[in-house]
């Protein structure tokens, strides 16, 4: 092989063989298209700069060792693409279109902050995960399911699920769940979103939250164009008479286990909420995101079971399974159901059918029964294991809110304070926490030391070693 010229005339065929020598050492079927994908990086990258003159397709071929057709064909490809330009014998030169690519991936997942004990509300234990089951659904599924159900799908899900769900959330969540107005959405927060464009193409332009509640509401609904209003809670549940008063005709809650103060919703105000919508011919958005997680007793049935007409349910499998599955569902009121799937069609034609099947088939064989029982007795031990040790290392400090979910609100004694100090304190240790204020929109006393603790991802050796430090850092 002749090694290539040197000089100005011959800089850009030095840089192209070296380049693209590697992929001229290709096998045969596979060399034209690994000498255009090595030109086409070369140029992305910018090693070849915009205004380098290539060499001939002659020269280039001979330095090479490859025909002379497959360097043209290379060349003619990216000139159509817009990576090279050129001329009736001007030669060809590389293009000034393409930017060099940033390299690497990024990771943009919400992670733990890499503390030494990581209290911070909101993740379940993923390595409660039923790997085995799911991997045995996965090939039942994949050996079963007809070609047909590989096309696009029933925008509110495959006809399977949606019937595997009905049945589930009436034996366990109390709802009136009609399959043909279940929508299988990517987890809870694209219900709000889908709810949210719906209330703003009915003219409704803001909706009723909880203060204090769930910041992602906030974020959910102003990217469909509606604002939100906090509504006090209390500890009945939202304060129906705020609610009234702020003029909103739809509301969304947590009402079987109220994120983050941990109360369940009084049957009177329970009662009140429902009124209310329908007095205002409104819509009540329950998001029932820990409803299977009750452990002093059997969990309150959903709120949809008393008005079907008036609740949209939302619920996922992002506590019980994992919240990477995106999975989910959303049961609308007959009058709304229409204008809601048709969003969904729109947003994303479906979700995906192969998980949707495989979601149904873990239901009907128990599976999913069996993943609620195993992770309601985990979290039951260490909710217990955080109570025992706040009543060792912090004493008098109160634990409020029912028996449930994922988290727990702290009350410490006035003496740890003020809140900001103390906050100070934990990040010093590595100790990562969270404040009620956290999630509220007003401001508390700068005295008040609430915290909203998870410790569904820790273990309860960890649950104690975290509380010791917490002491530690706190007797300072």
């Amino acid at each position: 092989m002749t090694p290539p010229q040197t000089g100005p005339e011959k800089s850009g065929a030095s840089s192209a063989w070296e380049l693209l020598l590697p992929a001229a050492s290709a096998p045969a079927r596979a060399r034209g298209r690994s000498l255009q994908a090595a030109l086409r990086e070369a140029v992305r990258s910018g090693r070849l700069a915009p205004g380098t003159r290539l060499p001939s397709s002659r020269d280039l071929a001979a330095d090479l060792g490859v025909s002379r057709g497959l360097v043209t064909d290379a060349y003619e490809q990216l000139t159509a693409e817009g990576y090279l330009r050129s001329g009736r014998g001007s030669g060809t030169w590389v293009g000034a279109a393409a930017r060099a690519a940033r390299p690497g991936a990024h990771d943009l997942a919400p992670r733990a902050p890499g503390a030494r004990v990581d209290f911070v509300a909101g993740t379940p234990d993923l390595s409660l995960f039923p790997r085995a089951a799911w991997a045995a659904a996965q090939r039942d599924v994949l050996t079963d399911l007809p070609h047909q159900e590989l096309g696009y799908p029933d925008p509110r899900g495959l006809p399977r699920l949606r019937t595997a769900l009905a049945g589930l959330l009436a034996r366990r969540r109390g709802v009136v769940a009609d399959p043909e107005r279940i929508v299988v959405v990517s987890g809870v927060a694209q219900a709000t979103a889908l709810l949210g464009f719906a209330l703003r193409a009915r003219g409704m332009r803001a909706v009723g939250v909880e203060d204090p509640g769930s910041p992602q509401h906030t974020a959910l609904y102003a990217a469909a164009g509606v604002a939100c209003v906090p509504v006090p809670v209390d500890g009945e549940g939202l304060e129906t008479e705020r609610l009234r008063a702020s003029g909103v005709r739809a509301a969304t809650v947590t009402p079987a286990h109220q994120f983050p103060t941990g109360i369940a919703y009084s049957a009177r105000r329970r009662a009140e909420l429902l009124d209310w919508a329908r007095f205002v011919d409104g819509i009540v958005l329950e998001d029932d995101y820990d409803g299977d997680f009750r452990y002093d007793r059997a969990p309150v049935g959903a709120l949809q079971g008393l008005d079907p007409e008036h609740v949209a349910y939302a619920g996922s499998v992002s506590k019980s399974l994992a919240p990477g599955l995106r999975l989910g569902w959303l049961l609308v009121p007959r009058t709304w159901t229409e204008e809601v799937v048709e969003l969904k069609r729109t947003m994303d034609l479906g979700h995906p059918t192969l998980d949707q099947a495989l979601f149904a088939r873990f239901v009907e064989r128990g599976d999913y029964d069996r993943q609620l029982r195993r992770c309601q007795r985990a979290y039951r031990e260490r909710r217990d294991a955080l109570v025992a040790a706040l009543g060792k290392h912090f004493p008098g400090a109160e634990v409020s809110g029912i028996a449930a979910g994922l988290h727990a609100i702290v009350s410490l004694p006035a003496r740890h304070g003020p809140r900001e100090r103390f906050l100070a304190r934990m990040t010093a240790a590595g100790v990562s926490v969270r404040p009620l204020t956290d999630y509220a929109h007003g401001a508390a006393p700068e005295e008040d030391v609430r915290l909203v603790l998870g410790y569904a991802h820790v273990t309860p050796a960890r649950i104690h070693e975290g509380v010791r430090l917490m002491a530690e850092a706190a007797a300072a």
